[in-house]
């Protein structure tokens, strides 16, 4: 049973109207103008509307604006005289699902109410599922089902309801961002900020001010207080992506901020206190950080109470056709093309490439598929590892007609052009499967006899 408002100045048709729905099942509403109706749909819910073209003041034309310009999303059956077709054609133009004609006959009017409730259902259904596919696509989720990944989220699991800090260490481009944030949608803390701060992209001389913010005056260009990360994580969870780049000086204010959840803010000196959940990854060997006296003994010790390793893509073989879908089917969300079959031999060279890169050289490496594919399916080829020229020849060994290369900064130049070249030129990425800093890359790119971008 459907509510339906039926609209029409003239008490007869109403009358009609009313008998005809009841006897098919609906609970009508009546009401004997536009003014009136409109009313009507402030107050209660409505499935459905019915209602006459011409009324006194205002037409069904006029009802369609209104609905719409008041954001009421309700479906709307107009009624016409057999000598104004052309209303009911203008009727479907500006919005409406159906016309009918007078006389009303009641298996007409039965099926032009199931016709437009079921037209309802599937716009509501379609938008849905339009919401559904936009978020998904917005999101940036953690796929696979193999053993090393389900222990690593079996200890998020089990580690999200504290406080305990938790070091996120593994290679570059195995999802430790992602890892930290289903700790965070998993802790009471999930509806609270999630603040990233990417201590190796951070500017030589705003690192503290990024992490405690300032006052102003503080230094030239501080017009105004700015809180920084840890003010704007309260409550909730801060990252500390790259941890191992943060500078030695600095470690010793990070660690007392970590311990007491007090700092002061540059230029200030009064503590502002916060409650925030720490989280740090790092793609070094933080111990041998510490050892070669580059990291606080002290603050790993702080950092590192409950250490999570996160699994390189070779380790997470059986995950690779889940991962490969994944990223065919977002690549091709992205791009607005229909997702092209995957072959099972292109699986199988997906299979035989290393992927240093681990899941983010995968998702690249898709994505480029996809993009050259022009919606054929994937095969093996789509997986060819690009080369330079100079890479080509080191791998092609000593019956080439260049010789190979044991001086290490050939060796270093040649391993920089490949990591370009495998990401398109973007220079973060390639910093991330080089697994060095962007600073560091940008340093070597620039320096002397170094590989050009």
């Amino acid at each position: 049973m459907s509510n339906i408002l039926c609209i029409d100045d003239e008490p007869s048709v109403g009358v009609v109207l009313e008998h005809h729905l009841t006897e098919i099942g609906h609970q009508p509403t009546l009401a004997t103008s536009v003014d009136e109706g409109l009313r009507a749909v402030r107050e209660g819910e409505f499935d459905l509307i019915i209602s006459d073209y011409r009324m006194p003041n205002a037409t069904g034309l006029d009802l369609l604006e209104l609905l719409r310009q008041q954001g009421y999303d309700i479906p709307v059956i107009i009624m016409t005289g057999y000598s104004s077709i052309e209303h009911a054609v203008m009727s479907i133009r500006h919005g409406a699902v159906d016309y009918l004609t007078k006389p009303l006959r009641q298996e007409a009017l039965r099926i032009a109410v199931n016709n437009a409730i079921e037209v309802a259902r599937l716009r509501r259904e379609n938008e849905a599922y339009r919401r559904e596919i936009t978020t998904l696509r917005g999101q940036r989720v953690i796929v696979g089902e193999s053993r090393a990944l389900r222990a690593v989220m079996e200890t998020l699991g089990m580690v999200a309801p504290t406080r305990a800090t938790v070091l996120l260490e593994g290679e570059s481009g195995t999802g430790k961002e992602l890892f930290a944030r289903a700790l965070h949608a998993q802790s009471p803390r999930k509806d609270q900020p999630f603040i990233t701060v990417n201590c190796a992209a951070l500017p030589e001389g705003l690192v503290e001010s990024t992490l405690f913010g300032h006052e102003r005056g503080a230094f030239t260009g501080a017009t105004q207080r700015q809180p920084g990360a840890f003010e704007r994580a309260h409550r909730g969870t801060l990252l500390l992506d790259e941890i191992s780049e943060m500078r030695l000086d600095l470690q010793s204010k990070l660690l007392r901020a970590i311990q007491e959840q007090e700092f002061e803010r540059v230029g200030g000196n009064q503590s502002v206190r916060v409650d925030v959940r720490i989280v740090a990854t790092t793609n070094r060997d933080l111990l041998a950080e510490v050892a070669a006296g580059r990291f606080r003994q002290d603050l790993y010790y702080r950092l590192a109470v409950v250490p999570v390793k996160s699994p390189p893509l070779r380790d997470r073989l059986e995950d690779l056709p889940m991962l490969v879908q994944h990223f065919v089917d977002q690549a091709a969300g992205e791009l607005g093309v229909k997702a092209p079959a995957v072959r099972p031999e292109a699986l199988d060279a997906v299979r035989q490439r290393p992927w240093p890169g681990n899941v983010r050289e995968l998702a690249n490496a898709v994505e480029r598929a996809v993009l050259l594919s022009r919606g054929a399916a994937l095969g093996a080829e789509a997986f060819l590892l690009p080369v330079t020229p100079a890479a080509a020849s080191v791998a092609a060994g000593p019956a080439t007609t260049e010789a190979v290369t044991l001086n290490l900064r050939d060796l270093e130049r040649v391993t920089i052009e490949r990591a370009l070249v495998a990401t398109g030129g973007h220079r973060q990425r390639a910093a991330e499967l080089l697994g060095i800093s962007e600073r560091t890359l940008r340093n070597k790119l620039n320096g002397p006899g170094e590989a050009a971008a």
